[in-house]
């Protein structure tokens, strides 16, 4: 949070990096997802991918049904990173999710 300049009250603002005091982490859909569904980059809040993901599901919900199945895990053809690891619990979505973390969704790709 900052204090906006020639702001006589003394509030506080957040700034657009920050919700709640924590800096927001970066969403990114890559190209080939957005061939099937816009998602633009936004910044979301969550401690956790799932957190993360229900925040950006928010305000993109056609995207939700493409990247999770309908029990709320991450579908067989897709993968997230979080700072380039990829996520292990591809069913709850706990792993945590830093400050200001970037956070990749992709579809996975396979072949021989």
């Amino acid at each position: 949070m900052y204090l906006e300049k020639g702001d006589d009250f003394g509030l506080f603002s957040p700034s657009p990096e920050s919700y709640n005091g924590r800096a927001m982490v970066n969403v990114v859909f890559t190209g080939n997802i957005q061939q099937h569904v816009a998602c633009p980059p936004m910044a979301a809040d969550g401690r956790t991918v799932r957190e993360v993901l229900d925040a950006a599901f928010r305000e993109n919900p056609r995207a939700r049904s493409y990247v999770l199945d309908d029990q709320g895990a991450i579908r067989k053809h897709m993968v997230v990173f979080v700072n380039g690891r990829a996520v292990n619990d591809r069913t709850g979505l706990s792993d945590p999710v830093p400050e200001a973390a970037e956070v990749y969704i992709m579809q996975a790709l396979s072949g021989g």
